[in-house]
C-alpha cells in the first residue's frame, strides 16, 4: 500500500504533519504538498507554466516534495508518474471543516477528486477548530483520520466515490461516534469590503463573518455540530437526474 499525503495549506502546516505520522504504519508513506498556502483554490490544474518540485522536510524530519503548483496538481503529478504508483490519496488535515458546498472551494477535497479521476481512492480530513484558537490540537483528528484510512483500505471505495470526513474539535474520548451523511446547507454570510490605495484606485476584499449552516441531524453540519464524525461519501458524476427528462420535454 502506497499512501500519497498531500493538503492545501502548505506543505509545512500542522495539519499535514498529524495526517502523515497518521498514516504512518498504514504502509508506504509519500509527502507531496504545495509550497505556500492555497486554501479555498478549488479544483485547479495548472498548465499555462511550468511546475517546480522541491525536496524539503516537515518538522519531524519526515522527506516530502513541495510544489508551487496547487493541490490538485500535487495529485496530478504524483498519478502521472512522478513518485511511484499510488494507491491511496489522503488530504488535510484542513483546520477547519470542509462541509455543503465549501467542496467546491476546498482544495482539500478537490485533491480527493483528482484522486478519483486519476482512479485511485481519496480521502479527506477536515477538522472544526474553533476560530479564536492560535494553535490547533491534530491528536484526535490524526487518530480519526487513521480509522477511516483503514476502513477503507480494507473495505474498498466503489469507483468515483471519496470520501470527506469532518471531525468535531473535541478529545478523543469526548466523540459520540461516526455518522454517515449528506452535504448540508452551508449559509455564507459574505460581504463585498470596498477600499482605495494610496492612489485613490478602488480595490476590493470577499469578507464578512464566518459561514454557519443548517443544524440537521442527518448532514455533515448537522453531526459535528452535535459532537460526531460525518463521513459524506461524493460522488464526481453530479449530472441532476431527476432533471433530465423535464429538460427533453422543452421544445429545443
Amino acid at each position: 500500500m502506497h499512501i500519497l499525503v498531500t493538503n492545501d495549506d502548505g506543505v509545512h502546516a500542522p495539519g499535514l504533519l498529524a495526517l502523515v505520522q497518521a498514516m504512518q504504519g498504514l504502509g508506504d508513506v509519500t509527502v507531496f504538498a504545495p509550497d505556500r498556502n492555497w486554501s479555498a483554490s478549488g479544483h485547479t490544474k495548472t498548465l499555462g507554466r511550468p511546475l517546480r518540485v522541491d525536496e524539503v522536510q516537515l518538522a519531524d524530519g519526515t522527506p516530502a516534495l513541495a510544489t508551487d503548483g496547487a493541490p490538485s496538481d500535487c495529485v496530478s503529478l504524483a498519478l502521472l508518474g512522478l513518485i511511484k504508483p499510488v494507491d491511496l490519496v489522503v488530504t488535510g488535515i484542513n483546520p477547519h471543516a470542509n462541509i455543503g458546498s465549501d467542496i467546491t472551494y476546498s482544495g482539500t477535497v478537490t485533491s480527493a477528486m483528482e484522486a478519483v479521476i486519476g482512479g485511485v481512492p481519496g480521502l479527506a480530513f477536515s477538522l472544526e477548530t474553533p476560530l479564536d484558537l492560535a494553535e490547533a490540537d491534530y491528536s484526535s483528528a490524526g487518530e480519526i483520520a487513521r480509522r477511516v484510512a483503514e476502513k477503507a483500505i480494507a473495505e474498498g471505495l466503489p469507483k468515483d466515490t471519496l470520501l470527506s470526513t469532518n471531525i468535531p474539535y473535541l478529545p478523543l474520548d469526548e466523540i459520540k461516534g461516526f455518522r454517515i451523511t449528506r452535504l448540508g446547507e452551508r449559509i455564507y454570510l459574505d460581504e463585498l469590503v470596498s477600499r482605495e490605495d494610496p492612489f485613490g484606485r478602488p480595490y476590493y476584499w470577499i469578507g464578512g463573518k464566518h459561514p454557519t449552516g443548517e443544524l440537521i441531524p442527518d448532514t455533515d453540519f448537522g453531526a459535528i455540530s452535535e459532537g460526531f464524525v460525518s463521513i459524506t461519501p461524493i460522488q464526481m458524476d453530479m449530472t441532476a437526474y431527476s432533471e433530465m427528462k423535464r429538460l427533453q420535454n422543452w421544445v429545443w
